[in-house]
């Protein structure tokens, strides 16, 4: 398998029709390298771009709070692609810098705190549980 990224002008057609696709959803004129790398299977990357269109899609919760979100898993993921990605779409929905840095201080606490608890395992107190329906 190739490691180059694919380039729309040597796209296959059902790429370049993914690739069409996030362009006109995201109103960008090319696809970032996340896309291109993935298009080597494009199995994944339609099914990849399926999911994400539909999870990032308006909801109950509104785009800026999907992105802190995706954010926040990503530095514990280590994924620095993933961080810079969606830190740049975050902020383009409005996430201020003492947002940022109240995101990373709640990211940096919860890890610390989990992992605190599965050392120590603690158990789930009663209250904490979800009520029978």
């Amino acid at each position: 398998m190739s490691q180059a990224p694919v380039e729309y002008a040597n796209a296959a057609p059902e790429v370049k029709a993914v690739f069409d696709d996030i362009m006109t959803t995201r109103g960008v004129p090319d696809v970032n390298n996340f896309w291109k790398f993935i298009a080597q299977h494009p199995p994944t990357l339609a099914r990849t771009w399926d999911s994400i269109k539909d999870v990032m899609a308006l909801g109950a919760l509104d785009p800026l709070i999907k992105e802190l979100i995706y954010v926040a898993v990503s530095v514990t993921n280590n994924c620095g692609y993933c961080v810079a990605s969606h830190t740049a779409a975050a902020r383009r929905a409005g996430m201020t810098d003492e947002m940022f840095g109240e995101l990373l201080a709640v990211v940096g606490m919860a890890n610390e705190t989990n992992r605190l608890a599965v050392g120590y395992r603690v158990p789930i107190d009663p209250a904490f549980e979800l009520p029978v329906k």
